[in-house]
């Protein structure tokens, strides 16, 4: 299974230029697209799942023309939107059979075998009678990847699932999605830096509509290793730092700013070498230091 974008473009009527020249190749498993919020995630997540059109470029995967072979590329694709909506009182399997029933499972022993399936995978059989409005956000989600899994997918894409998820429901989320990407492409659309570096061998780094990194995340760390400097200051000292290095984040640590700095050389100063994380790329590619 492999997708291929090649030169995609999107220009929106209010003049934002959302995808410039995307070029991504993403085979069976989980991809992790990273980007601050604006970057293009959504964009590109759009236009994969047949909900926009592109000015220019192409898609396929494996043989089939997203952009112009829609209704094919729907009968495998699974989608979580940002935002996933449902009906006010539906019960879950209610409401994952009529899904179920639009996407084409006409036979109703057929599709009540597989929503009973998808339910106990997602971990929500015992809550099937329930309507899915009343679901934690977790639970809901979890509802989100079962319909994403309607009809044994070839491609999955999840735009920023985990938002405000607890950490317990993160997890079991996660662990669904993994299973998921072991025999499907999986695209993980997300602004957390923690998710990707957890669950995704492959991944993309994208801003302002570009394609700043796409490869292996360990050689993604290879890029920043070695050059990644920390040091704790005085918050009243940032701007000064600020203008004199290459500051690429800073957070509270004890009540103190930490910042990590991208540098060549050893920068002296009270600066010590960072072990480089994803974090580290992620900073050092949106602020173009790299």
């Amino acid at each position: 299974m492999q997708l291929q974008i090649t030169n995609l473009n999107k220009q929106y009527s209010n003049g934002v230029h959302a995808l410039h020249n995307v070029n991504l190749t993403i085979t069976n498993g989980m991809f992790g697209l990273l980007g601050p919020n604006g970057a293009g995630k959504s964009s590109l997540m759009r236009t994969l799942a047949t909900l926009q059109d592109a000015d220019s470029g192409t898609a396929t995967l494996n043989e089939i023309d997203i952009l112009n072979n829609k209704d094919a590329v729907r009968k495998v694709l699974g989608y979580l939107p940002q935002e996933f909506g449902v009906y006010p009182r539906t019960s879950a399997v209610d409401l994952l059979n009529h899904m179920a029933l639009l996407k084409g499972f006409i036979n109703t022993g057929e599709r009540s075998n597989m929503v009973s399936h998808l339910l106990q995978k997602v971990n929500l059989y015992n809550d099937r009678k329930k309507a899915v409005s009343s679901f934690s956000g977790g639970m809901r989600q979890r509802f989100g990847i079962a319909q994403c899994l309607i009809g044994n997918p070839q491609l999955v894409i999840v735009d920023e699932p985990t938002a405000g998820l607890d950490p317990g429901e993160r997890n079991r989320f996660y662990n669904i999605l993994s299973e998921v990407g072991e025999n499907t492409i999986v695209i993980l659309s997300t602004h957390i830096v923690q998710d990707v570096r957890e669950l995704c061998e492959n991944m993309a780094v994208m801003n302002k509509g570009k394609v700043l990194y796409s490869g292996s995340t360990n050689n993604a760390l290879d890029i920043i290793k070695g050059k990644v400097w920390s040091k704790q200051i005085d918050k009243k000292e940032l701007e000064e730092y600020n203008k004199t290095y290459q500051v690429m984040s800073n957070k509270l640590v004890g009540g103190k700013t930490l910042i990590h700095t991208y540098s060549n050389e050893d920068l002296g100063n009270g600066f010590t070498r960072a072990e480089e994380n994803l974090e580290d790329l992620f900073f050092a590619k949106i602020n173009e230091l790299i």
